[in-house]
């Protein structure tokens, strides 16, 4: 008779090795030996060494006898031994192998889809922050059966097929030992139950579409595309499961005067030909209400004033940004005589302008 291997040397880890450190050596080793991956002679051996050493050391009562008796209490403490392995718990090796060998989880609580809208508004708004209320369309618990799907004063069948389980489990046998692959039933879907007097507001189903109006707070400083979470304002989750989250989207619309670089605000400031050559005093509209502008003389098209914190608030942390005037020198279109007279007086005054080096 074969002398057994060490457990610990099979799997090739410590005997302090966590549950963790265990698990993971034994399906580093499940795969690599495992006879639809590995067509060596003794891989389906090894195979079946690596899973009855599991066997033993992922049961944190046959490992304490494991370690007090060794391979002695096999026959009495361990039983079957790797004859009646079960593969449950491990879906996610297995599954590739056996084509859904494995468990699934049933009646897991599963979230709420998440809700997206897009609110548009003004410069003005997404500049300072303000609040604005939305409606949407979300699915919630139905009010009348709370979800059950059972009409008020009945209550569901446990399902037939699956004795309420919600699975359906199924032993296969091979010559590498004995494997339960478990699929959802599909009688019930996985819920264990069935619906037998339906609800007649939800149809059965214990949720329904509402339309629900919520408030909004837009915090100073957004800009277009910037987008809102709403935690829990979205769709209803199943099987006590949390709900979705709702996801504002916010389109900002152009401003007739005012436009945006970063957090500075910018501004063209139209003057004449008088108010540049002569300067002068004007106001300017910012955010914040009307501000006075000094214009000194011989101001140029093209000219930056800056007016400090007059700009919008950075959206993270404190403090404004500033607004940027810049001058635009208007030429008139038409003209008086009076004002033509004027006008050429003052040509001849100033002479023709000479380019550098003419």
């Amino acid at each position: 008779m074969a002398v057994k291997r060490d457990y610990y040397e099979v799997l090739g880890v410590s005997r302090d090795a966590t549950d963790e450190e265990v698990k993971k050596a034994f399906r580093k080793l499940a795969f690599k030996y495992h006879p639809d991956r590995n067509r060596e002679d003794r891989a389906a051996e090894k195979f079946k060494e690596v899973n009855e050493a599991y066997e033993v050391l992922s049961d944190a009562n046959k490992r304490a006898a494991y370690d007090r008796f060794g391979h002695g209490g096999a026959d009495g403490f361990f039983g079957r031994g790797f004859e009646g392995f079960d593969f449950g718990g491990f879906g996610d090796i297995f599954e590739a192998f056996f084509g859904g060998a494995g468990t699934t989880t049933r009646q897991a609580p599963r979230r709420g889809a998440d809700l997206r809208c897009k609110i548009a508004i003004s410069f003005e708004e997404a500049a300072l922050g303000c609040e604005k209320e939305i409606e949407i369309t979300r699915t919630e618990v139905c009010s009348t059966c709370q979800g059950t799907g059972s009409k008020p004063g009945s209550q569901p069948s446990r399902c037939p097929g699956c004795d309420g389980t919600g699975q359906i489990r199924r032993v296969q046998r091979s010559l590498f030992g004995q494997f339960i692959n478990t699929a959802v039933c599909s009688q019930c879907h996985g819920e264990g139950r069935i619906i037998t007097d339906p609800c007649r507001e939800c149809k059965g189903t214990g949720f329904q579409k509402r339309k629900r109006r919520i408030s909004v707070r837009v915090p100073a400083g957004v800009d277009d595309g910037n987008g809102i979470r709403l935690s829990g304002e979205g769709d209803a989750g199943s099987r006590g499961g949390s709900p979705g989250n709702l996801y504002v989207v916010l389109s900002v619309t152009r401003h007739d005067f005012f436009s945006r670089e970063g957090e500075d605000v910018i501004y063209e400031l139209p003057v004449n030909f008088a108010q540049a050559a002569l300067g002068a005093e004007v106001e300017v509209p910012t955010l914040y209400g009307e501000t006075k502008l000094k214009i000194p003389s011989g101001s140029q098209t093209g000219k930056v004033f800056r007016l400090k914190d007059r700009g919008i608030p950075y959206l993270h942390g404190s403090g404004r940004g500033d607004q940027l005037v810049r001058l635009l020198v208007v030429t008139p279109e038409s003209l008086t005589k009076e004002q033509r007279q004027m006008f050429e007086e003052l040509a001849k005054s100033l002479g023709s302008i000479r380019r550098a080096g003419s």
